[in-house]
């Protein structure tokens, strides 16, 4: 599966972004679609996820109640939608897809064997 990920860019805090994933090359209703996002420095960490079929949904700690991931099967877009944006929330966005059925949610980015490009988000204070 290719992914394209897109709608990064700056923002005051307090503000908002959507960020946009469209996947192509396969059919999706077993895929978990995933957003990491990567600071200068730190490792890459797990935001949110969703599943494809039915809209099930995790969060990160640091973003639930600000963030919401959600999807459109008919476009086959993912997207994150953040509000209340911090200057900590600054990174590199990636939308990830990965094969998976069941009820686990998994967070960890080497769980992932699709990758989107990466948009940036920056967040002023």
């Amino acid at each position: 599966v290719q992914l394209q990920a897109s709608g990064g860019g700056l923002v005051q805090a307090g503000g908002s972004l959507r960020l946009s994933c469209v996947a192509s090359g396969r059919t999706f209703s077993t895929y978990r679609m995933a957003w990491f996002r990567q600071a200068p420095g730190k490792e890459r960490e797990f935001v949110a996820t969703i599943t494809w079929a039915d809209s099930r949904t995790s969060y990160a700690d640091s973003v639930k109640g600000r963030f919401t991931i959600s999807r459109d099967n008919a476009k086959n877009t993912v997207y994150l939608q953040m509000n209340s944006l911090k200057p900590e929330d600054t990174a590199v966005y990636y939308c990830a897809a990965r094969i998976a059925t069941g009820v686990y949610f998994y967070t960890k980015a080497s769980s992932f064997g699709s990758w989107g490009q990466g948009t940036q988000v920056t967040v002023s204070s």
